[in-house]
């Protein structure tokens, strides 16, 4: 007798058999995404703390403990060392400020020379933090700093 189709055994095997290589295959685009998606995050992070690097080179020297987070020509944010919020030490001459966009927490901090305002340095070190949480959980951060000139010590530009 000559058998021209599959036994319901083999049909059987081959559907177990593309299970899983399906299920593996699920799974693998599940980590990637995941990766993806912590990339993602990873670049935002990046962005927003070098916009905001960028912004404390870019503003004039007398503004520097001032943000205008959404450009309408209205400081939102006054820097402080105070010891409260990010700020962990009141009179440490590190001026702190933080806000948070899209599972971005940004800290950003002038720290000053010795202990005092902006003003009264003749440099000051800029620096600004994004931490997300990872994967697993896990807090993630990234920094970016600069050191910047007081043009009242050095001369204008």
């Amino acid at each position: 007798m000559k058998n021209d189709g599959f036994s319901l055994i083999e049909v059987m095997v081959a559907i177990v058999i593309a299970g899983v290589a399906l299920m593996g295959t699920l799974g693998a685009v599940e980590v990637s995404s995941r990766h993806v998606q912590q990339g993602g995050l990873n670049s935002k992070a990046i962005e927003l703390a070098q916009a905001r690097l960028e912004a404390k080179r870019s503003v004039r020297w007398q503004s520097l403990l001032e943000d205008d987070l959404d450009h309408d020509g209205t400081p939102e944010t006054l820097m402080a060392d105070d010891g409260q919020g990010p700020d962990l030490t009141a009179g440490d001459g590190i001026y702190t400020a933080m806000y948070e966009r899209d599972g971005v927490t940004v800290v950003w901090m002038i720290e000053t020379e010795r202990p005092g305002p902006p003003r009264s340095s003749a440099m000051v070190m800029i620096r600004a933090v994004a931490s997300y949480s990872g994967l697993n959980g896990h807090r993630r951060e990234v920094q970016v700093a600069t050191i910047r000139s007081n043009p009242n010590f050095v001369g204008q530009r």
